[in-house]
C-alpha cells in the first residue's frame, strides 16, 4: 500500500473519529422580552416563522403539525385559563386530559417536517407544572419545566409572576423535529410559537471536504518525495 493510500485511510478514520467524538448535545434555554403587546410577545430571532393562533393553528410554511386544534382560546375564564399578560389575541391553552376545563387535551405534540435549531414561545403566567420536551425523532433531548423559567414568588405572591418570551436553541451539532407541551395542572398558556429551520450541510458537502483533504494530502506527499 502506498504512502498516499495509507494517509487517505488515516484521514477517513480521523474524520469518523471526529464525527463520533462530537455528538449532539442538548437544548439551551434563553429568556427573552417581557414587553407585552395586545398580540402577545414575539420572537426577535432572525429567520424565525411565527404561528400566532389568530387563524387557528396555521403554519404559513406548512412545516408544523399540532396534535389537536381544539385548545385555542381568547381572554380569561376563571378557574380554567388566563391570557398571557397584555395579550388580547388568541392563544393555546393546555390542561390535563382528566380535568373538566376547556383545553383539557392532555399533552400537545408538535411535529415538524424539517429539522429545527430554534423554537420559542410567549409563556404566560409560568407554572412549575408546565413542561416542554424536545425530541429528535423518538430520542428525547431535554425537558424544561416552569421551574427552569420562573423566579420564586416574593412578598405576598403565592405563584411565580413571570410572563415572558422564552427561546430554546439547539446546541452546535444538534437539531430537533418534535416538541411536546404538557401540564399536570390548570393550565399551560402560550402564544406566538416561533421556529427556525436548521442549516444542515448536505452529505455531499462533507464528502467533498474529505476528498479535498485526501487530494491535498496526496499532493503534499508527492512534493515531499521530490524534495528528498
Amino acid at each position: 500500500m502506498s504512502t498516499v493510500q495509507k494517509l487517505s485511510l488515516a484521514l477517513v478514520g480521523t474524520t469518523v473519529v471526529l464525527m463520533s467524538a462530537n455528538p449532539a448535545n442538548a437544548i439551551t434555554l434563553s429568556k427573552g422580552s417581557t414587553t407585552a403587546t395586545p398580540n402577545g410577545i414575539f420572537s426577535t430571532v432572525l429567520g424565525a416563522t411565527t404561528i400566532d393562533f389568530n387563524n387557528g393553528i396555521n403554519d404559513p410554511n406548512g412545516v408544523a403539525t399540532y396534535s389537536t386544534p381544539n385548545a385555542i382560546v381568547q381572554g380569561d375564564l376563571p378557574g380554567q385559563y388566563a391570557a398571557p399578560a397584555g395579550d388580547k389575541s388568541s392563544y393555546l391553552t393546555i390542561s390535563p386530559a382528566d380535568s373538566n376545563v376547556q383545553g383539557n387535551t392532555g399533552p400537545v405534540t408538535i411535529n415538524f417536517k424539517k429539522a429545527l435549531n430554534y423554537f420559542g414561545l410567549h409563556w404566560g403566567s409560568v407554572d412549575t407544572y408546565n413542561s416542554i420536551a424536545f425530541f429528535n425523532g423518538s430520542t428525547l433531548l431535554r425537558t424544561f419545566t416552569g421551574s427552569d423559567v420562573s423566579t420564586p414568588p416574593t412578598g405576598n405572591q403565592t405563584i411565580p409572576q413571570d410572563n415572558l418570551f422564552v427561546d430554546f436553541f439547539a446546541d452546535p451539532g444538534e437539531t430537533f423535529d418534535k416538541i411536546v407541551l404538557s401540564s399536570s395542572g390548570v393550565a399551560f398558556e402560550t402564544d406566538n410559537h416561533s421556529y427556525r429551520l436548521a442549516s444542515v450541510p448536505e452529505p455531499t458537502t462533507t464528502l467533498g471536504l474529505l476528498a479535498f483533504g485526501i487530494i491535498s494530502a496526496g499532493s503534499f506527499v508527492k512534493r515531499k518525495s521530490k524534495l528528498v
